[in-house]
């Protein structure tokens, strides 16, 4: 038994130990609610793309690359922003770093923000307009084809 321990020890030491160590030099997700984000997105001068994820969300983890890739492509027309609920910052700066994730994301432990756009479940994508106008909204997981259909209707908005 006292074997075993060591063994668990060693591995456990060889990898880095836990997940939240890895992310230490990470800053915690800033902190939102949903009349904050309201605020903020109110500000925002052209289309945004707002994935609402938790990092214990096993569709949230598939959407993940697509968003980031969709980013890359579309990030110099339409701000991307994702929104961790429900979620812890240890976990969910663990889950940004694992899917090298390069936009803005923001905090909401209590699920305001998509309470009060009209979302259910977790994953939800919301596609605003201009000045935080909300055009639709897509609760589950995305595909590529559905995020590219909301992202050509974003770009043919006017600012």
């Amino acid at each position: 038994m006292l074997r075993r321990l060591l063994i668990l020890a060693v591995l456990v030491t060889a990898c880095g130990g836990d997940a939240m160590t890895e992310n230490t030099g990470i800053p915690d997700l800033p902190a939102t609610t949903g009349p904050e984000f309201a605020a903020h997105m109110a500000t925002i001068d052209r289309p945004a793309v707002v994935n609402v994820w938790a990092s214990w969300c096993i569709p949230c983890r598939s959407e993940a690359p697509l968003l980031d890739r969709a980013f890359r492509t579309h990030g110099a027309d339409i701000e991307f922003i994702g929104v961790a609920v429900a979620d812890n910052q240890p976990d969910a700066k663990a889950f940004r770093s694992e899917f090298g994730l390069g936009f803005d994301h923001f905090f909401d432990h209590d699920r305001s923000m998509p309470s009060l756009f009209g979302g259910i479940g977790t994953p939800i994508t919301f596609f605003f307009g201009p000045g935080g106008e909300l055009i639709s909204t897509h609760n589950g997981v995305m595909d590529d084809r559905t995020l590219a259909l909301n992202i050509d209707e974003l770009l043919r908005l006017e600012p």
